[in-house]
């Protein structure tokens, strides 16, 4: 389901949709059994309405659909932490979907790392681009980054496990890194050398202006991102380990697999 079906070059029949109008779901969701909710809409800055509204209509739209299952994929955290905007908004888009009458399984992940996701991309071009970067102390705080093709073996399985309705479950790589960590790996990898230099009084506000100058995120995206980097994000619930059995993947495969993915693109 894509808002522009003539762009879409990927698997499957497009349809056209869009979360934001609740009359195109419908005839998007006819004849489908399940559906998976990839949608989130950082760029914007009443982003946590927008998302709310949209959750609340797919809801909806799958309940008149007879669906019999949706998968959301959500963000890590502990909810005994004050969770930033981005965190609470995914809490909100959960709870908004189970409060339907389809089951919902949610897998909960941290930094995904792929050609395109917005925090490897993040992560990337920080390492390309700044051979010194001064950051504020977030990149002190820990995180479970998580393989794409591991993302999407969770999230092909789950779909058609009884036992997963109705679930959340927490989904990571093998390695919980700081973020600081992940950047060294990073430039190790390619063969630079990065210096990390922590201050205390860089603002989110100044960081995210310092982002969208560096690198291709925008400020609103880039200011959400980074309110949620003091939220430490890793596995607390193995539990998925059990249903869906495979050894994820290190930190350093992913970002060879992530370059080299982004190689192959640039040759088409």
């Amino acid at each position: 389901m894509t808002r522009r079906p003539d762009r879409y070059r990927g698997a499957g029949e497009a349809v056209y949709g869009d979360v934001s109008r609740p009359d195109s779901l419908a005839a998007a969701l006819a004849g489908c059994q399940s559906a998976y909710y990839l949608v989130h809409s950082l760029d914007r800055r009443e982003f946590e309405e927008r998302d709310a509204a949209a959750a609340g209509a797919f809801a909806a739209a799958a309940s008149q659909a007879d669906l019999d299952r949706i998968v959301y994929l959500g963000g890590l955290g502990n909810d005994e932490d004050v969770l930033s905007a981005h965190l609470r908004s995914r809490r909100q888009v959960e709870r908004l979907l189970a409060a339907g009458d389809v089951p919902v399984t949610t897998l909960r992940a941290g930094i995904v790392v792929g050609h395109g996701g917005v925090s490897w991309e993040l992560t990337r071009q920080l390492v390309e681009r700044l051979p010194v970067m001064i950051t504020p102390r977030w990149v002190r705080t820990r995180t479970q980054p998580i393989a794409v093709a591991d993302v999407v073996r969770y999230l092909a399985a789950v779909l058609t496990l009884p036992e997963a309705a109705g679930r959340t479950f927490d989904i990571g790589g093998s390695e919980v890194l700081e973020y600081g960590q992940m950047l060294h790996r990073v430039a190790r990898i390619e063969g630079r050398r990065t210096v990390v230099l922590p201050v205390p009084l860089l603002s989110p506000q100044l960081s995210s202006r310092w982002l969208s100058l560096v690198t291709d995120v925008d400020t609103r995206t880039g200011r959400a991102l980074i309110d949620s980097m003091i939220n430490e994000v890793v596995v607390r619930d193995p539990s998925i380990r059990k249903l869906v059995p495979f050894e994820p993947t290190d930190y350093d495969t992913a970002v060879l697999q992530a370059l080299g993915e982004r190689a192959r693109a640039g040759r088409r």
